[in-house]
């Protein structure tokens, strides 16, 4: 139960990115919380006050957290999505670091402008990083005895790899069972919400 008087505030750009799986983790555990995107001409008066010069940071009730897997760690915590136990847990940080490695390559592709490159890029993204990435993680849930990555219920992971797949939902179908874990949890009441609602941006 969270104390009534505590309060959240997010700070990102206005993009998915690093600050989407806490978005998420909110949603899915219902609770309020002061979504400020920021904009790249607001940026550079923003970053020398941020305790390591970059976004996602979040306020809560006046204490700053910054690092976006610091942040979903906390929450996840405080929302009883991180597991049942120490070896849940430590397997969910796994997978996250996993997904780290995955993310930092999808940067560049991410960011660069439309175009002729970014096509390019996305091909060299597909073949050296997402399909491997895909593949392995198509084999965790054959080998899985739950319809989740960690445990038999959702979990930090969860909502870490849909973000991901999230980027490249025309290529599940040719993974059955990622496929069907994206349409789990996509599906599910407060996660389809917000993704619904949520703005349409460029990452």
């Amino acid at each position: 139960m969270l104390p009534e008087t505590e309060s959240f505030k997010l700070t990102y750009f206005n993009g998915r990115g690093r600050a989407e799986v806490t978005r998420l983790l909110f949603a899915q555990a219902n609770v309020s919380y002061e979504d400020i995107r920021i904009s790249k001409a607001e940026w550079p008066a923003l970053k020398p006050k941020t305790p390591y010069g970059h976004v996602p940071i979040l306020n809560v009730s006046g204490k700053i957290l910054a690092e976006s897997h610091a942040i979903e760690r906390y929450l996840a915590r405080k929302f009883d999505l991180l597991g049942t136990n120490e070896w849940e847990a430590a397997k969910i940080d796994e997978i996250i670091c996993n997904l780290e490695d995955v993310w930092v390559k999808m940067q560049p592709w991410l960011h660069e402008e439309k175009g002729t490159k970014k096509s390019e890029m996305f091909e060299t993204l597909v073949k050296e990083t997402i399909t491997p990435f895909m593949q392995r993680y198509e084999q965790f849930l054959l080998n899985s005895h739950s319809p989740y990555f960690v445990g038999n219920k959702m979990s930090l992971a969860d909502l870490a790899v849909f973000h991901i797949l999230y980027y490249f939902q025309e290529m599940t179908s040719n993974y059955p069972k990622l496929n069907e874990f994206v349409v789990k949890i996509g599906q599910m009441p407060r996660i389809k919400a917000w993704v619904n609602k949520r703005p349409i941006t460029d990452f």
